[in-house]
């Protein structure tokens, strides 16, 4: 197991791409807060047009979690 926290895009907390759902993984806060700061930036100069598309291409997709087999079935 890696010590350190990995920033990825999320599957699951996803509006576009996943790059908001990821930081607030990161930081464990709500997904709603980062969505709110985000658009404020793009509001705020536009610095979210630029920034949010670069996340997307830089930041990886957030692995699958390894799905667990069912119980093999013995003795027919």
């Amino acid at each position: 197991m890696s010590r350190y926290k990995r920033l990825y895009r999320s599957r699951d907390e996803r509006m576009i791409w996943g790059v908001c759902g990821g930081f607030a993984k990161y930081f464990d806060v709500d997904p709603t807060v980062v969505r709110a700061i985000a658009v404020l930036t793009l509001f705020l100069g536009f610095v979210g047009l630029l920034i949010y598309p670069m996340f997307t291409i830089v930041m990886p997709l957030e692995p699958l979690e390894p799905q667990s087999l069912p119980p093999a079935r013995t003795g027919l």
